[in-house]
């Protein structure tokens, strides 16, 4: 059914603001994918924090101007689906990754972060990103290690008191 512009203008409002607040974007295209993959690849994406909207090529690029992800202008060609990582940055790289992988008419075209529009092949690194809490207990993981040697070290200076 086609838009009047009262309802382009409105997709175009909704999809800037995700964009404004994304952490980062992946573009793809889905023909060939029946409808129950896609509603399946909406499902998942609401249950991990992705946006994901399938939008006319000529409003994604309205939509995004003005965002960190102008830079994928260029790369919007043909049917796609945008998704924008709401919840942490490599949300939308692993929602696309892992439905690729079962799904092979689901191909990537632009992988956007920080500003920078990726090929394809960069999806692979989005989606290898960790999820905030990870990189939480990474971080916590790397400033507790100082501490334990300090208390392993401590405890043996002490045990070898007790020995002499």
């Amino acid at each position: 059914m086609a838009l009047n512009l009262d309802g382009k203008k409105a997709v175009v409002e909704e999809v800037a603001v995700y964009a404004a607040k994304a952490f980062s974007a992946v573009a793809a295209e889905y023909r060939g994918l029946s409808v129950t993959e896609l509603t399946e690849l909406r499902k998942t994406a609401r249950e991990t924090g992705v946006y994901l909207r399938v939008v006319k090529n000529t409003l994604a690029r309205r939509a995004v101007a003005g965002t960190e992800f102008e830079c994928m202008q260029s790369g919007l060609v043909g049917p796609l689906l945008l998704a924008f990582s709401m919840e942490d940055p490599g949300s939308a790289g692993r929602l696309i990754h892992d439905f690729a992988k079962t799904h092979d008419k689901l191909v990537t075209k632009v992988v956007a972060i920080g500003g920078q529009a990726y090929g394809p092949a960069e999806l692979a690194r989005l989606a290898s990103l960790p999820t905030r809490d990870q990189g939480i207990a990474m971080l916590m993981s790397v400033m507790k290690a100082p501490v334990g040697k300090l208390a392993r070290t401590l405890a043996a200076v002490r045990d070898q008191k007790e020995a002499a």
